[in-house]
């Protein structure tokens, strides 16, 4: 048989989710784990969205819709970007789709030629990488420090930036670091794009999860900004509606038709009950974002003040997401329960089989002498794991 895909047979599996998923066999094979990889709230989706969406079964019309989305769900969405984020759009600049991934995807299919190269600070969400590629891009990592905040600067930027350099993700806050970029820090790197004419892809999915900081969208800091940038955002993670699959994007007229036009033959429109479950959820009450936002809160204090008083790990305290990077450099090369640990797989593989807690390899978002930890978990759960983490760290 001829061969296969040489581009696609490349993409590398999401790492986070086969980590949970090992998780979850072995704690349906019966094992007593703890999962700190959930990268969901573990919250209900609020029940005013989850009427609104059996309302409109009830009713009926719910066949397909235009492919970039419902004309009343845009409206919405330019509502929420005028109300929350300074932002003007109107409907035909917006783009509905399944989940802020599928948002990304489209946009960097909408902007990359085979080559063109695409700035990603690192630590990065897991998927940035591989969809630079598929869009037969070439990913250019920046690596952001811990004793920055996790934060790039634009000094690191350019040393990257060629000829070939078309874009910029920035993701804040960010995902796995927590990290939050300040008005200052967002119109360096604006003035940056502007210099070298790059578009910026602007994922703000957790803006909404955001501990004692402001969330700024790079786009409303200038004009000429908002016309280089797509804003991708969704309402998976403010709404605990992961599993609706609803995220969009704010941009210029002429990516957005490109966008629309490559959804329209990949996929179609976006789930049509999710849609309408959509438009009441932007512009309900929004009061449940705050109650899981505190609670969320609690959890991030809680967990970065104990891991803090571990032996032999630490953290940087994020500001945003539910995530926490916790560094366990000093266990690297160490031999380990009769197994040389060699990298943050190795570590998250001891973990899980001699402690019992699931975590996410730090190599997975670019940087191997960390793991991941969520707190999008409960408070039972948090006090167990980290209970685990110590005993294990100090054996």
């Amino acid at each position: 048989m001829k061969s296969l895909s040489i581009k696609n047979s490349g993409i590398s599996a999401s790492m986070t989710l086969a980590i949970t998923a090992k998780a979850k066999q072995l704690k349906e094979s019966g094992v007593d784990i703890v999962s700190f990889g959930a990268g969901e709230p573990d919250f209900n989706t609020p029940e005013y969205i989850r009427t609104a969406a059996i309302k409109q079964i009830e009713k009926g019309g719910n066949g397909y819709t235009a492919a970039s989305g419902l004309i009343e769900l845009k409206k919405a969405i330019c509502d929420k970007l005028k109300r929350d984020n300074e932002l003007d759009y109107n409907p035909e600049q917006i783009v509905v789709s399944s989940g802020a991934k599928h948002s990304l995807f489209n946009s960097l299919q909408a902007l990359l030629n085979p080559g063109d190269e695409v700035i990603i600070p690192s630590p990065y969400w897991v998927s940035y990488y591989e969809l630079v590629k598929m869009a037969d891009g070439e990913p250019v990592l920046v690596e952001a420090q811990a004793s920055n905040l996790f934060k790039v600067t634009v000094e690191q930027m350019e040393q990257a930036v060629t000829t070939k350099t078309k874009a910029i993700i920035l993701n804040s806050p960010n995902n796995p670091t927590g990290a939050v970029y300040s008005k200052e820090e967002l119109v360096a790197i604006g003035d940056f794009a502007v210099r070298h004419d790059l578009y910026i892809i602007s994922d703000e999915i957790y803006e909404k999860l955001i501990y004692g900081k402001q969330h700024y969208s790079i786009a409303a800091l200038s004009e000429a900004f908002k016309e280089r940038t797509i804003v991708v955002n969704g309402l998976s993670k403010a709404y605990a509606m992961t599993g609706w699959r609803i995220g969009y994007t704010a941009s210029s007229v002429e990516i957005a038709k490109i966008m629309s036009n490559i959804q329209s033959h990949a996929t179609s429109n976006p789930n049509t009950i999710a849609q309408y479950a959509s438009i009441e959820a932007l512009n309900g009450d929004q009061s449940p974002i705050e109650v899981m936002r505190q609670a969320f809160d609690e959890r991030r204090q809680y967990m970065v003040k104990t891991i803090n008083n571990i032996s032999n790990v630490s953290c940087v305290e994020p500001e945003g997401a539910f995530y926490v990077m916790v560094d366990i450099s000093y266990f690297l090369g160490k031999k380990i329960e009769g197994i040389e640990v060699k990298n943050s797989i190795d570590l998250a593989s001891v973990l899980l089989d001699h402690a019992n807690i699931a975590v996410i390899p730090g190599i997975a978002f670019g940087v191997d002498d960390y793991v991941r930890l969520s707190y999008a978990t409960s408070m039972a759960n948090i006090e167990e794991g980290l209970k685990r983490l110590k005993a294990f760290c100090e054996k």
